[in-house]
């Protein structure tokens, strides 16, 4: 038994390692930069864009989405909306591989993690002598922090009455776009409004699946989202709106620039969001919404990725 020990410590921590990766659902990353991209495109575009603000923006908003994703996993999971029941893959805690304490102690360790890198990326932008500049994105920092827990954490939590569209329209799109375009710019941009809401739309949708797809569970968890207050029928239509919406407030904002041929290659982008529309439109079973999710949130990170492309010219 003794010789079989080590091969079991190793196998147990890879297993830990894998559990770990799990919860921090790597494939809902690209999304989370994705504004970034965008608002540090047009700061490229702007000659405005700084290297540092780019890779510390970048690295803060990663860490806050995997506070985010630590914090909905300990959440869902203490308040048993994470059953048998959920149609999703299965969560760290759900499963037992991490205990609540675990959770507790990670969420800890990445809260202190988004701050550090929230207050080297004021630091960068802002230097020591714009102290307003500062106490503003501090703040802003802080309460994206707040917000990543909230979602599904405490008796308060936000994403169990029905706002979690709102907050991710809001952080994803116009904080994302509008805030990573001010950290290069010091100014707002108001026109920029026009594809931070087309970013916050397409979050939105991501969102929107995924509630779509849990909707019975969370029904039967007292978990109240927008998609399980319109029904299945309207929450469909919703979807379809939203996303479509946001293809046109990129079209319009596009419009309004200066014509150049390498512009189209955000139109072609549009191609997967059509695609993934007929698709959501054709589904019955909500399992089918499981796929769509990687579809509209990595299509997002694809025109985001040209977005980048086109304004470095």
């Amino acid at each position: 038994m003794d010789s079989l020990t080590p091969i079991l410590n190793s196998n147990y921590k890879v297993t830990q390692i894998r559990s770990w990766i799990s919860a921090f659902r790597l494939r809902t990353l690209p999304l989370s930069i994705s504004g970034i991209l965008v608002g540090s495109g047009v700061a490229l575009y702007q000659n405005l864009f700084l290297l540092d603000v780019f890779v510390l923006a970048i690295f803060t908003t990663l860490s806050l989405q995997i506070l985010s994703n630590l914090a909905n996993d300990y959440g869902d999971g203490v308040k048993g909306t994470d059953s048998k029941n959920r149609i999703g893959p299965k969560r760290a805690l759900q499963s037992g591989r991490i205990s609540a304490r675990q959770m507790k102690l990670a969420i800890f360790i990445n809260v202190i993690l988004c701050t550090g890198l929230i207050a080297l990326l004021v630091y960068s932008a802002f230097g020591r002598v714009d102290f307003q500049n500062s106490f503003i994105f501090l703040i802003l920092g802080l309460l994206s922090v707040v917000a990543a827990i909230k979602y599904t954490v405490g008796k308060t939590a936000y994403g169990y009455k029905a706002l979690g569209d709102l907050m991710v329209f809001i952080f994803f799109g116009w904080l994302s776009v509008i805030g990573s375009f001010y950290l290069y710019s010091k100014t707002v941009d108001i026109i920029l409004f026009l594809p931070a809401s087309a970013l916050g739309l397409f979050s939105t949708g991501v969102l929107n699946l995924n509630n779509m797809r849990d909707l019975d569970s969370d029904i039967l968890s007292k978990k109240y989202t927008l998609a399980n207050c319109l029904g299945s029928r309207y929450a469909k239509i919703y979807h379809i709106i939203i996303v479509s919406l946001a293809l046109i407030l990129i079209t319009i904002y596009v419009c309004l620039l200066s014509f150049r041929w390498v512009n189209i290659l955000l139109f072609l982008a549009f191609i997967p969001f059509v695609i993934h529309l007929t698709e959501v439109y054709k589904i019955d079973n909500p399992k089918d919404f499981d796929p769509q999710l990687k579809v509209l949130a990595l299509s997002t990170f694809a025109i985001s990725l040209i977005w980048l492309f086109i304004f470095s010219f």
